[in-house]
């Protein structure tokens, strides 16, 4: 006899029902038991790890922004977010239990929000609760402090205090330095890096043939001093700062912005510190008596798209235009 009579299809599907709430379940909890497995015993930081989770996944409803807040909660907040968080207890801290809870409507971010937490993101927030929930200022309020230098295992291999940190990584990850290049090579390198352009051969042949124990510094200090080097340094900040010689809407009209690019250019190669740098770029024009230079470096600005649209509206612009009889805007130059 079939046995899925309709008396039988509601226990079937409460069966269904609980079967896949434990698949869910497993599915969520299994990745992070291999990964809190694997993880390092480091400590996590909230500044560097933490922070950029809740900033991103969760600030949208438990943020600054009031109007849009939930449940009073705000995560950005310390007093706030202690009342979900219980430090060295991950298992029992409710912000634990809702961004790792099975059930999707009742997990955090919730339905139908554009960002979703991934295992090893679940992972860390467990990591930082169960390490106590140590909260931290923004980084950028924090003075820096000297680092210890790490241990290593190769330790002739470093011959600076920067190398020992990068091998410290290496090692921890199982990893291993290559080794050296040839001098051909670190000069073609080095020179991309500083200028995009590759060593000339009379370059390279001087090289070369220099074996004098800081012949590398010295090819460095000669790309430095190249104008080369203001233009490979300045095609960065130039895409950022969206600079371009025409308008970027449909009609595209060209408009005079070099003289702000070859400033940029100017500033690298002049090693212009960067609280200047920045500072003449965002108000040149209201320090004392400012230079022809400090008000060229204000043109970053400008650096945004301008719509010269001819269908604007003459009221916003040229009151004159007004037709006294209509009371109505002329047309601007077409019918």
């Amino acid at each position: 006899m079939r046995s899925d009579c309709a008396s039988c299809l509601p226990h079937k599907r409460s069966r269904l029902l609980a079967c896949t709430i434990h698949t869910v379940r497993l599915a969520l909890i299994l990745p992070l038991f291999a990964l809190a497995a694997q993880a390092q015993q480091h400590p996590v930081s909230f500044d560097r790890d933490v922070r950029p989770i809740l900033s991103d996944a969760c600030y949208a409803c438990h943020g600054p922004d009031e109007a849009n807040r939930k449940a009073g909660l705000r995560l950005d907040q310390r007093e706030s977010a202690a009342r979900v968080l219980t430090p060295g207890d991950a298992a029992g801290s409710k912000l634990f239990e809702r961004v790792s809870h099975p059930v999707e409507v009742a997990r955090m971010p919730p339905p139908g929000f554009p960002r979703k937490l991934t295992p090893e993101q679940i992972e860390t927030l467990r990591q930082w609760i169960d390490q106590g929930a140590k909260w931290e200022r923004h980084w950028a309020y924090e003075p820096p402090e000297k680092a210890p230098l790490p241990e290593v295992a190769k330790a002739d291999w470093p011959r600076n205090p920067i190398d020992r940190f990068i091998l410290a990584r290496m090692e921890a990850e199982g990893l291993a330095p290559s080794p050296e290049a040839d001098r051909a090579t670190l000069l073609r390198r080095v020179s991309f890096d500083l200028t995009g352009l590759p060593p000339t051969p009379a370059e390279l042949e001087a090289f070369l043939a220099d074996r004098s124990p800081d012949a590398y510094e010295q090819a460095v200090d000669r790309l430095l001093r190249s104008p080369r080097y203001g233009e490979r340094m300045a095609m960065r900040w130039l895409d950022l700062a969206r600079y371009s010689d025409t308008h970027g809407y449909h009609i595209d009209s060209h408009r005079d912005m070099w003289h702000w690019r070859d400033w940029v250019i100017d500033a690298y190669n002049r090693n212009l510190p960067y609280d200047e740098f920045t500072i003449e770029q965002l108000a040149g024009d209201l320090l004392p008596k400012p230079t022809t230079e400090q008000l060229i470096a204000t043109g970053f600005n400008r650096n945004h798209m301008i719509n010269f649209e001819g269908g604007a509206i003459p009221r916003s612009t040229r009151p004159s235009t007004w037709s006294t009889a209509s009371k109505r805007p002329r047309r601007c130059g077409w019918a």
